[in-house]
């Protein structure tokens, strides 16, 4: 990954507390994972940045080796890659997302 990618991705996952790289937006999401986890960051109430992969090639690549994570979405809290919509979905289930997103 080139410098100027890594630098516009940090710019995103440091700029935002709760940040989430997305199919779609949060109020159209595009596929049943992120909207999946949309719902769970609504339901915990924290606001979070978003950003659409479909809307750019070098960003969803990028973020793909940026976590070395293949799939979307991902969630990052506080700059640190927490996991895909299986991972926060279980997070949520057992009271972690809560703690990590509120701590």
């Amino acid at each position: 990954m080139d410098e100027s990618l890594r630098t516009r991705i940090d710019a995103l996952v440091k700029g935002n507390d709760v940040f989430l790289f997305m199919k779609g937006s949060p109020g159209a999401p595009q596929c049943g994972f992120s909207a999946r986890v949309v719902d769970v960051l609504e339901d915990v109430g924290v606001p979070f940045a978003s950003f659409n992969i479909l809307s750019d090639a070098d960003i969803r690549q990028g973020v793909k080796d940026y976590a070395n994570w293949p799939t979307f979405p991902q969630l990052y809290v506080k700059g640190e890659f927490v996991g895909g919509c299986d991972i926060v979905t279980e997070m949520y289930a057992n009271g972690e997302l809560q703690s990590l997103l509120k701590g």
